[in-house]
């Protein structure tokens, strides 16, 4: 594939860089936490395409301890040898170890984050070539169950209640062969039941690589095209009988692509949970959901399948979030260097791309973009967004961030400023969210309250490096610095309720808007509570909360500086 070269902007040499206050938003912590974990791409000469695009975490509480866990999603081994022969063992071969997935369970105390290894008492440490993770309670017993997609048959690990899980997937019938990335479970057709979603991936296998250029016309990797392979995704409907492949009829074969970033909500409001999909180098998927588990791709009509300009663009990272505050589920997604990330602005069900208008088309421009989300990570009331950046085709020599990785690219933070009720991002660093530069290939990004001090911390995965554990240590604008999170359960069950919209007044006529959703970013599953910055507010005014199924209930005021379980008297 040959790639015209566009020449891009000078990029000066990577310095510390703090905010305008004089101090960093985040520190990495993840060593001094426990967390020694490296991951493993097993990239080579040949540039086999999955080698560079894995990288998944989740931030889930398996242990059911009111803390958040760390899952972290291995590459390992691409295509792995074969068993050995009973005369090679006879001879004294020794089979390889295979790397596999990691469970950190969460300790902090006093202020410290803390992690502690627990995967082999778990039995969660799946050797497959690992994409990315998705968390939910699908059984409704009181614990969450994770599932895991790789590069092969994906796994699905059930939650026994006494910090370890069991393998199903085999019972269930879900180690689909095929290249799954990201998943997400979300009750899809209305019966209080967790159903699944799996985003795939163009149809890999080693015989179908060839050699490709970058735009220095050096061997690199491919774009997804050169594989014209795009696919179908998975559907599963929870039932009676467990998990049934219902990706037929609910529609979901009328659609292919090449499939990355996932984001569930209920983008019309109609009282069902939709689903997005950002694919790459092909057009992303709105699926509307009829409410009965049934779906149309409704992305052309809806004006998010291409960019504002006509452009079908590479689709990374990607997140339902009402940026404007108007009540309804806006888009922010992360593409490839020379394309612009995207926000696609929602107005009555129907979108259209404003990007020019957030302030970050100038920055993405030069960098790929893959985990991403939009948080208020300083707790002033608005909104900020975090990208983690990494290349998929290699910088020049002379260009490049670390001289000793060519796809290394620094992480981009931020900080949002409301001007006439428009959200506009600016960038708190010119090169990271820390006081050193932070660089790496980043792939997914995983958003949570890790330390439960109140506001969200950051996991970073990048290919063939330590995992980064991002401390929130943001400085508060005067004054501020509340903060208050909700956790939204059914009353029945005490499950998550994925999806449900907590909203809070903000003045006699405005509301600010936030999903109990951990279905976004990049490969990754995040702290499924809704979390909203106060600034100086000590509380949290006319607590609403709208289920998916469009049902509203109040909660009157609660205090700030806490969380809340909000939960469905239905």
């Amino acid at each position: 594939m040959l790639i015209p070269f566009i020449p891009l902007l000078s990029i000066a040499p990577l310095a510390p860089q703090t905010d305008a206050a004089g101090a960093p938003w985040f520190r990495e912590i993840g060593e001094a936490a426990g967390v020694q974990w490296t991951h493993a791409a097993d990239r080579t000469d040949k540039f086999r395409f999955p080698e560079i695009m894995g990288g998944g975490a989740a931030l889930f509480d398996y242990d059911g301890d009111g803390d958040l866990d760390l899952y972290l999603v291995q590459g390992g081994t691409l295509t792995p040898a074969p068993p050995l022969t009973k005369e090679q063992k006879d001879s004294g071969e020794v089979e390889p170890v295979l790397l596999g997935n990691k469970l950190y369970r969460n300790d902090s105390a006093d202020g410290k984050i803390t992690f502690v290894d627990v995967t082999d008492a778990a039995g969660v440490g799946d050797t497959g070539y690992g994409m990315g993770a998705a968390c939910g309670d699908y059984d409704r017993d009181g614990d969450i169950d994770l599932f895991v997609t790789n590069v092969g048959p994906n796994v699905l690990y059930q939650n026994q209640g006494n910090g370890s899980f069991k393998d199903v997937t085999k019972k269930m019938k879900m180690g689909d062969p095929r290249w799954g990335t990201s998943a997400a479970f979300f009750d899809a057709n209305g019966d209080n039941k967790l159903d699944l979603y799996v985003v795939n991936n163009l149809g890999w296998s080693e015989s179908v690589e060839t050699k490709c250029v970058n735009y220095y016309q050096e061997p690199d990797y491919c774009s997804p095209n050169n594989y014209n392979a795009p696919a179908t995704d998975l559907f599963y409907t929870f039932g009676r009988l467990g998990f049934g492949d219902s990706s037929t009829r609910g529609g979901l074969e009328t659609s292919f692509g090449n499939g990355l970033g996932l984001t569930l909500g209920d983008y019309d409001l109609d009282g069902d949970m939709d689903v997005y999909v950002a694919n790459d180098a092909t057009k992303n998927v709105l699926w509307a959901n009829s409410g009965r588990g049934k779906f149309e791709n409704i992305a052309g009509l809806g004006g998010c399948e291409v960019s504002g300009n006509g452009q079908t663009e590479a689709g990374m990272g990607v997140q339902f979030v009402d940026m404007d505050d108007d009540g309804d589920l806006d888009l922010y997604m992360t593409h490839l260097r020379r394309e612009t990330n995207t926000y696609y602005r929602n107005k009555n069900g129907y979108f259209s791309d404003l990007s020019n208008m957030v302030g970050t088309n100038g920055t993405s421009l030069l960098f790929t973009g893959f985990g991403m989300g939009v948080h208020d990570f300083d707790l002033d009331g608005t909104l900020d967004l975090f990208v983690a950046n990494g290349a998929v085709q290699a910088w020049k020599e002379s260009e490049r961030f670390d001289p000793n990785d060519a796809y290394a690219e620094p992480n981009h933070l931020f900080r949002g400023e409301r001007k006439k009720n428009r959200l506009k991002f600016s960038l708190v660093q010119e090169r990271g969210a820390t006081a050193e530069p932070v660089l790496g290939s980043s792939r997914g990004a995983a958003f949570g309250d890790i330390d439960g001090d109140g506001d969200l911390d950051i996991v970073v995965m990048d290919l063939d490096a330590r995992v980064k554990v991002m401390e929130n240590i943001a400085p508060r604008p005067e004054g501020a610095g509340q903060w208050v999170g909700f956790r939204t359960v059914d009353g029945a069950k005490n499950a998550d309720v994925h999806g449900a919209t907590v909203s809070i007044s903000t003045g006699e006529d405005t509301r600010t808007y936030r999903q109990a959703n951990p279905a976004y970013s990049y490969l990754c599953s995040n702290d499924p509570r809704a979390h909203f910055g106060l600034g100086s507010k000590a509380v949290a005014k006319d607590v609403r909360v709208r289920w998916p199924d469009g049902e509203e209930q109040s909660f009157g005021d609660l205090p700030a500086g806490q969380y809340h379980v909000l939960k469905r008297t239905k």
